[in-house]
C-alpha cells in the first residue's frame, strides 16, 4: 500500500481494511484479514455493492424477468413500471436494484484446485437475481429427466470455472449441453426483494411442461390412482430381493 501510494496508484484498502479484493461488473470477492479466520464475522462496513439486509428498505422491490431460449431478454419493476433491456444495461440495473435491497451476499469456505481451503465473502447482487430467476423458470420448462442432466453437469461446469479450465474440451463439451438444455427456457419469473431475500413468487411461460388438470388436488386429471397398484409393484421388485438377502444373512448368524 505504501509502494502504491508513492507511485500515485490509487486502492482502496488500507491498514483497518487490507482486503484482498477481486473486483469486476459481476462481483466483488473479498479476502485477507480478518476473513482468514473462519470463525469470525465479515465486518459490516466492509461491503461495497450491497447495503447491510437489516437497513434495506422495509417493502419489497417487485421484479419481473423475461428469458429467451435461457438467456435474460427483459428486466421489469414491477413497484415503479421501469422496463429495461439490453445485457449490460440489464446487469447494472440488477446490481443497483439488487445491492439496494442487500440481496447476492454469501460467506463460504472453498476448496481450492491446489488443495487449500479458503474463506471468500462474496458480494453479486445482479448475478443472485438472475440465478433466482432463471431456477424458477427452469422449474416450469425442463423435463425432469433434463433437468437431473443440468444439475449433474452444473457441478462440473462450476469445478472447471473455478479451477480455470474454461477453454478446454471438457468445458466445450458441457456448454454444448447446457446451451441444448436451453432450447425451451423462455418466460419469465417473478421475484420480491426484501432485506437480502430474493424469492421467487411466480412464474410463467408458453413453454411450460406444467399441467394444473394433472397436478390438480382439486378435480380428476390424467392422472388414475389404479396405476399406482402396477408402479409400486415394479419399483418394490428390486427392495423385496434386496429384504430377502438381507433377511437371509441375518437369520445365518
Amino acid at each position: 500500500m505504501e509502494y502504491a501510494k508513492s507511485q500515485g496508484v490509487p486502492v482502496v484498502q488500507s491498514k483497518a481494511k487490507p482486503y484482498s479484493m477481486d473486483e469486476n461488473m459481476m462481483h466483488i470477492s473479498y479476502e485477507a484479514g480478518i476473513l482468514e479466520d473462519p470463525s469470525k464475522a465479515a465486518p459490516k462496513d466492509m461491503f461495497r455493492m450491497t447495503v447491510d439486509p437489516s437497513k434495506a428498505p422495509s417493502e419489497p422491490t417487485l421484479l419481473r424477468v423475461h428469458f429467451e431460449r435461457g438467456l435474460p431478454s427483459r428486466v421489469e419493476n414491477l413497484s415503479t413500471g421501469t422496463t429495461i433491456t439490453g445485457s449490460l444495461p440489464m446487469y447494472e440495473y440488477l446490481n443497483k436494484i439488487g445491492g439496494a435491497n442487500g440481496v447476492g451476499r454469501s460467506d463460504v469456505v472453498e476448496n481450492r484446485f491446489v488443495g487449500i481451503k479458503s474463506r471468500g465473502v462474496y458480494e453479486c447482487p445482479g448475478a443472485e437475481v438472475l440465478r433466482q430467476a432463471h431456477m424458477g423458470l427452469e422449474g416450469l420448462t425442463l423435463d425432469r429427466e433434463v433437468f437431473r442432466l443440468r444439475d449433474m453437469m452444473s457441478a462440473k461446469f462450476a469445478e472447471y470455472a473455478y479451477n480455470g479450465f474454461w477453454f478446454s474440451p471438457e468445458m466445450d463439451f458441457v456448454l454444448s449441453a447446457v446451451k441444448k438444455s436451453q432450447e425451451r427456457v423462455t418466460g419469465y419469473t417473478d421475484l420480491e426483494l426484501l432485506k437480502g431475500r430474493c424469492s421467487i413468487v411466480a412464474r410463467s411461460s408458453p413453454m411450460s411442461l406444467y399441467n394444473p388438470k394433472v397436478s390438480s388436488m382439486d378435480e380428476a386429471g390424467g392422472w388414475n390412482p389404479q396405476d399406482s397398484t402396477g408402479f409400486i409393484r415394479i419399483n418394490a421388485v428390486r427392495l423385496i430381493a434386496h429384504s430377502r438377502r438381507e433377511k437371509s444373512l441375518a437369520e445365518k448368524k
